[in-house]
């Protein structure tokens, strides 16, 4: 079996299968780890997620920010916030109700062996396992029956650090926004999540989450997405894989047996110019 991890697809499903053909992609024998961002922005969102409910358990996804923000428009708990969202062939879809249902169903974060999946990342005070628990109770919200309420409360940027002693809504929001929206960081591990450029433009005492000091989760290997202006960073123990597609760069795949990279460059209608 061959395990390919793939950057944020957010609705390029013709680069993607692009992709898959390249890696000669095989159901049968291999598996897909999508970081998340299956949606939005791209034309082909309600495509991309057909396809991957059609796959089975031959792919593995994680929730990044797009596919909770999905989530919480379908329940009202956000209105549109740009013109350049591309969700409502999805709304208007006949499935729409099984996509979403089965959108619900996938992990905040997965860990097999010394790999850790996640969208954003993990904060420094998280190891894996850690970070594995407080994804359950997540994961317990958004399958259950107070799915609706904690939609209803997920939306915001407050708090931006984590404590042992956070409850509620708070708590989630946080491990939420840990996981799916974080880039920079404090030493202390508080978030930031105005800045989206490279790391040249760290905010002032911040550094990228995955270079603070003492980061819990550094003897594991963290495959994540989420930061396009980073582009492809391959170190021995991170595997950050959003290049950039849905802005004119390449969709990433790294087969995680050898490392060897696969990349495709986005296709010209699904390229959209830099911006918000």
């Amino acid at each position: 079996m061959t395990t390919y991890a793939i950057g944020d697809v957010q609705g390029c499903y013709d680069s993607l299968q692009r992709l898959l053909a390249l890696c000669d992609f095989d159901p049968a024998r291999d598996r897909l780890w999508m970081v998340g961002d299956l949606v939005n922005r791209g034309p082909h969102s309600l495509e991309t997620l057909r396809f991957f409910r059609s796959l089975g358990p031959a792919a593995l996804t994680v929730l990044g920010n797009h596919d909770l923000y999905l989530l919480m428009v379908a329940e009202g708990g956000v209105a549109y916030r740009s013109r350049k969202d591309t969700l409502q062939d999805i709304f208007d879809a006949p499935d729409c109700g099984e996509l979403l249902a089965w959108l619900r169903q996938q992990p905040l974060c997965h860990t097999e062996g010394n790999y850790c999946l996640v969208h954003g990342g993990l904060l420094p005070q998280w190891t894996t396992a850690r970070a594995r628990e407080l994804a359950r109770e997540v994961e317990a919200k958004l399958q259950g029956p107070d799915f609706s309420e904690f939609i209803l409360n997920l939306w915001g940027s407050e708090p931006t650090t984590w404590s042992d002693d956070l409850t509620g809504w708070d708590r989630l929001r946080v491990i939420v926004n840990a996981m799916t929206r974080m880039r920079f960081c404090t030493l202390d591990g508080a978030m930031e999540f105005k800045a989206k450029g490279t790391l040249d433009n760290a905010p002032a005492d911040h550094l990228p989450w995955f270079d603070l000091p003492g980061r819990q989760s550094a003897d594991a290997v963290l495959v994540t997405g989420h930061w396009s202006a980073l582009g492809l960073k391959i170190t021995p123990n991170l595997l950050a894989l959003d290049s950039g597609c849905l802005w004119g760069g390449h969709l990433t795949a790294v087969r995680l047996e050898d490392r060897q990279v696969f990349q495709v460059d986005c296709s010209a209608s699904e390229a959209r110019l830099r911006g918000e």
